[in-house]
C-alpha cells in the first residue's frame, strides 16, 4: 500500500543553513576565476572565438539574465588582450575616377598621423601657393608673355591695315567687329560717295572688299591657337612657380611616409593636380567673389584623409558591441549634404558601420535587434559571407534609387560576430534561413540552473558576492548568503538546484541593500533578504490579491468545506511581468448515456490550448483502457474550468479533471478542502508539472484568509516533490498539522485521499473489491453500457438486470 500520510514540513524546503559557510560576511570572499555552472557555453565560446575558418561565428542563446552578456565580455577580454591591433581604414580621393574612393590601410596610429600631416599641408598650401603666384618673377613672366600676344594680334593685323590700304580698302574696327572700306584719295569713303560711282567701279571695289574679308578671316581664325599657346605658356609658367612651393611642401612628408608606396602615390597625385592646375590657382588668386574661395577649399578637401577607423588608442584586438545594430550603423553610411537644392556627397562623407570598427577583432549584437531593423540582417550576411564590407545604402542595393552617390572600395571583412539571443529565435533561424547554419556553426547555450551540491553552494555564495561588490552593495552575511541560495534554489523552481538568472538575483541583492541602509545596518542578514522578497511580491501582487478576494465574497465559486460529487479544486499558475503566482479554480465533470465522448467544454469554445485539449484526450483513453477494454464505452462527459473567461493552457489540471470525472461517475464526493495539481498519462499515473510552489500558496493564502480548520490541503505529483520550496508560513502550517500536502503518483493514490474511500485494486481474475473507487466506476460504466444495449435494440431493460449480476467481475 501506497504512504498517503502527508509529507513532513521539511520536505516542503530544502533549507540552506548559514553554519555551511566558514565566513563571517561576503566581503571575505573572493571572486570567482571563472564561470558558474556554464561550463559548456564556455567551452564552446572559446572555441568559436578561437577557430578562425569562415563561417564559424557564434551564437549565444539562453535566457535572459543567466550573465549571457557578462560571461562573453569576460572571455573577450581575455582573447582580445592576446590578439594583435588591426591597421587603421581610411578612404582617399581616387583623382582618376571621383565617385569610387580609394582604401587605404595603415599601422594602427600612422593614419590619424597621416590625417594631421595633411592637415597642416592644406593649411601651409594656399598660402604657399599665393606667394608662388604673386612673385615679381612670375608676374614679370605672365606679363611679358601676354605682352607678346598682344603684340602678335596687334602687329598682324596692322600688317593686314597697311596692305589693304596700299589697295585702296581701309580695315576698320567697330563695336561688332572689323570692317573693310573703300578710300579715295587716302580717306574712306562715304556711303553716298560709293553710291555714287559706276557700277563696273563700284563692282570691282566689292570684289576687292570680299578678298581682304577672306584674308581677315583667315587671320582671325589663327588667333585662337595664339591664346592657346598663351594658356599653355601661362599654365607652364605656374607650373615653374608652384613647383619649388610644392616640392619644398611635401618633402619632409614623403620622407615621413618614405616606406608606405600607396602613400607616396597618392602625394604624387597630389603634386600632379596641384601643378596641373597651376593656372586656376593663378586666376582664383585674381577673383574676390565667394564662389572661388568655396571652389578653392572644395579643391583642398580632396587632399585630406578621411579616417575611418582609428586604432592609434587602441590594445590588442576591437571588441565592439552595437546596441542599436541598424543597417547604417553596422554596414557605414554615405551622408549628404545639399548645396543650391542639389544633395551632393563626397569621400569625407563616408561614415564607418560597427563592422569596420570590429575588422580584425570581435562584433557583439543582439539577435533579437537586429532582426527589427529593416535590412540589418541581410547585410550582416552579404558583408558576412562576401567576407568584405562594402558600403551602399539599402535602396542602391536593391536598385531602388537613382541619386548619385559614391562606391567606395570595399573592405576586407575580418571579423568574429557573436550574436546574443533566446533558444527560439536560434531555433527559428536555423530551420528558416539557409545562410544562418552556414554563418553560425558555434552555439553556446548556456544553462538556467545547476545543481544544488556542498561544492556548488560554496562557489555559489562567491558568485553572490561578486554580484554585490558590482553593485557596490553592503556586504552579506552568513544569513543573507543563506537565505539567497534558498532563493536561487525557489527560482530555478527545483531544491536541488540553483538558478543562474544573476539578473533576478541582482535585484533582489540590490532591495535587501536598499533595507539594510535604511536600517544604518554594517551587513545585510536574512531579515533584510526577506523584506526584499516579500516587499517585491508585494508590488506585483494587486491581481493576485483581487483574485483572492473575489474568492472570499463568493463573487468567484471557490469552496473549502464540505464534499461534492463531480467538483474538485484545481490549481493554476497565472504569469504577469514576470511574476508567478498561484490559486485554485473549480472545475465541474457531469455524466450520461452517450457515445463515448468526454467534451472538453473549453476546447469547443476555443478557449483551450492544444496541450490542455491532449490533456483531455488522454482522459478517454484512461477511462477505456481500465473500464472497457472488451466494449465500448457507453457515457458522454463534460468537463469544463468554472468562472475561466480567459484561454487556458497546460495539462497540468488532468489529473483534477480525471478525479472530477471519476467522482461523476461512481457518486463519490470530493472533499473540498483539498485542491489537486498534476498530469496524468494513459495509465493514470500522475506526472510533474511546472510552478508548484506558486500553486500550493496560492491556494493556502485562500484557507488562511477564511482560517485553516486542519483539515485543508493540496494534492500534488509524487515527481514534483524534489521542485518543493515553499515559504516560510506555509512551511509553519504544515509543521503544527493546519495545513497538508500530499505527494501522489497515481490517481487512485488522489481518489482515496479526496474521497476517503480505497481505490481497489483488481485480482488475478480482474475482480474488484466492492465499495471501492474503482468498483463503483466499473458498476456505473457497465450499467451504462448494458443500458445503452438496450435502447439500441430496443430492450425493455432486462439486459440492464443481467448486466448488474455480474458486475463484480467488470474492471
Amino acid at each position: 500500500m501506497a504512504d498517503l500520510r502527508p509529507l513532513a514540513a521539511d520536505r516542503l524546503r530544502n533549507r540552506c543553513a548559514p553554519e555551511t559557510f566558514e565566513f563571517a560576511d561576503s566581503s571575505s570572499l573572493p571572486d570567482l576565476p571563472g564561470g558558474i555552472g556554464q561550463g559548456r557555453a564556455e567551452e564552446a565560446l572559446r572555441f568559436g572565438l578561437a577557430m578562425r575558418q569562415p563561417g564559424y561565428h557564434v551564437f549565444v542563446l539562453g535566457e535572459p539574465g543567466t550573465g549571457r552578456h557578462a560571461t562573453v565580455f569576460r572571455l573577450l577580454r581575455e582573447v582580445s588582450g592576446c590578439g594583435g591591433v588591426p591597421p587603421d581604414l581610411c578612404y582617399l580621393h581616387n583623382f582618376d575616377d571621383p565617385q569610387r574612393p580609394r582604401l587605404l590601410t595603415l599601422t594602427a596610429g600612422r593614419g590619424a598621423e597621416l590625417r594631421v600631416d595633411m592637415q597642416a599641408f592644406i593649411a601651409d598650401l594656399g598660402p604657399a601657393i599665393e606667394a608662388a603666384l604673386a612673385s615679381e618673377t612670375y608676374s614679370s613672366r605672365i606679363e611679358s608673355l601676354q605682352d607678346a600676344h598682344k603684340t602678335r594680334e596687334d602687329g598682324a593685323l596692322h600688317e593686314l591695315g597697311e596692305a589693304c590700304a596700299a589697295d585702296g580698302v581701309s580695315l576698320l574696327q567697330t563695336p561688332d567687329g572689323f570692317v573693310f572700306a573703300p578710300t579715295k584719295d587716302g580717306a574712306t569713303m562715304s556711303p553716298e560717295d560709293f553710291e555714287a560711282l559706276a557700277p563696273e567701279i563700284r563692282a570691282a571695289v566689292e570684289k576687292k572688299v570680299g578678298a581682304w574679308s577672306d584674308r581677315l578671316a583667315d587671320l582671325l581664325e589663327q588667333f585662337p591657337g595664339w591664346r592657346k599657346e598663351l594658356h599653355e605658356a601661362m599654365k607652364r609658367a605656374a607650373c615653374d612657380a608652384l613647383t619649388p612651393a610644392v616640392s619644398h611642401l611635401m618633402r619632409e612628408l614623403r620622407e615621413r611616409y618614405a616606406d608606405l608606396p600607396a602613400v607616396l602615390a597618392f602625394f604624387d597625385a597630389i603634386r600632379q593636380e596641384i601643378l596641373a592646375s597651376g593656372s586656376d590657382w593663378a586666376a582664383q588668386e585674381g577673383e574676390e567673389d565667394e564662389g572661388a574661395e568655396d571652389e578653392a577649399r572644395t579643391k583642398f578637401h580632396r587632399y585630406q584623409v578621411k579616417l575611418m577607423v582609428d586604432h592609434s588608442a587602441t590594445r590588442g584586438a576591437p571588441v565592439v558591441c552595437e546596441d542599436n545594430p541598424t543597417f547604417g550603423n553596422l554596414i557605414g553610411r554615405i551622408e549628404h549634404i545639399s548645396q543650391m537644392g542639389t544633395l551632393v556627397t563626397n569621400f569625407s562623407l563616408i561614415r564607418a558601420g560597427a563592422l569596420h570598427r570590429a575588422c580584425g577583432g570581435y562584433l557583439v549584437v543582439d539577435v533579437e535587434r537586429i532582426l527589427t531593423q529593416p535590412f540589418a540582417w541581410e547585410g550582416l550576411k552579404r558583408a558576412l559571407r562576401a567576407r568584405e564590407i562594402r558600403i551602399e545604402p539599402p535602396a542602391e542595393a536593391q536598385g531602388w534609387s537613382n541619386m548619385l552617390t559614391l562606391e567606395p572600395e570595399s573592405i576586407p571583412c575580418d571579423v568574429k560576430v557573436i550574436l546574443i539571443g533566446d533558444r527560439e529565435l536560434f531555433y527559428l533561424l536555423t530551420e528558416n534561413d539557409p545562410d544562418f547554419p552556414e554563418l553560425f556553426k558555434v552555439a553556446a547555450d548556456f544553462d538556467e540552473d545547476m545543481p544544488r551540491s556542498g561544492a556548488n553552494v560554496v562557489r555559489y555564495a562567491a558568485l553572490l558576492a561578486m554580484l554585490g561588490r558590482a553593485s557596490e552593495l553592503l556586504p552579506f552575511d552568513r544569513t543573507g548568503i543563506a537565505r539567497l541560495v534558498e532563493h536561487g534554489a525557489r527560482l530555478a523552481e527545483d531544491a536541488g538546484r540553483l538558478s543562474l538568472q544573476t539578473r533576478l538575483l541582482a535585484d533582489v541583492m540590490r532591495e535587501a541593500d536598499f533595507h539594510a541602509r535604511a536600517s544604518q545596518l554594517p551587513a545585510v542578514g536574512c531579515a533584510q533578504v526577506d523584506a526584499a522578497i516579500a516587499s517585491r511580491s508585494r508590488r506585483f501582487g494587486r491581481y493576485a490579491e483581487r483574485v483572492i478576494e473575489s474568492m472570499i465574497d463568493g463573487t468567484t465559486l471557490i469552496s473549502t468545506n464540505g464534499a461534492r460529487c463531480g467538483q474538485i479544486n484545481a490549481l493554476v499558475v497565472v504569469e504577469l511581468a514576470g511574476e508567478q503566482f498561484g490559486h485554485p479554480m473549480r472545475i465541474t465533470a457531469t455524466v450520461r448515456l452517450g457515445e463515448g465522448d468526454v467534451v472538453d467544454i473549453e476546447r469547443e469554445t476555443e478557449l483551450g490550448g492544444a496541450i490542455h485539449s491532449k490533456g483531455v484526450l488522454i482522459l478517454s483513453a484512461f477511462l477505456g483502457a481500465r473500464y472497457a477494454r472488451h466494449q465500448p464505452l457507453s457515457l458522454s462527459a463534460s468537463l469544463v474550468f468554472e468562472q475561466s473567461y480567459s484561454p487556458v493552457e497546460g495539462d497540468s489540471a488532468s489529473l483534477g479533471e480525471l478525479c472530477a470525472l471519476l467522482s461523476a461517475l461512481a457518486q463519490v464526493p470530493i472533499r473540498q478542502s483539498f485542491a489537486v495539481t498534476g498530469s496524468v498519462n494513459q495509465f493514470g499515473e500522475v506526472q510533474a508539472i511546472g510552478g508548484v510552489n506558486e500553486k500550493i500558496e496560492g491556494f493556502f493564502d485562500l484557507c488562511v484568509a477564511r482560517g485553516l480548520t486542519g483539515e485543508q490541503g493540496v494534492v500534488i505529483p509524487q515527481a514534483s516533490v524534489r521542485h518543493l520550496m515553499l515559504r516560510d508560513d506555509v512551511v509553519a502550517a504544515a509543521h503544527e498539522g493546519r495545513f497538508h500536502v500530499h505527494a501522489v503518483a497515481t490517481v487512485d493514490e488522489a481518489m482515496e485521499i479526496l474521497t476517503g474511500l480505497p481505490a481497489g485494486v483488481a485480482d488475478a481474475k480482474g475482480v474488484m473489491p466492492r465499495e471501492t473507487v474503482n468498483h463503483r466506476v466499473a458498476a456505473a460504466l457497465s450499467a451504462m453500457i448494458a443500458a445503452k444495449h438496450a435502447f439500441d435494440h430496443g430492450g425493455d431493460g432486462r439486459h440492464v438486470r443481467q448486466r448488474r449480476r455480474h458486475e463484480g467481475s467488470q474492471e
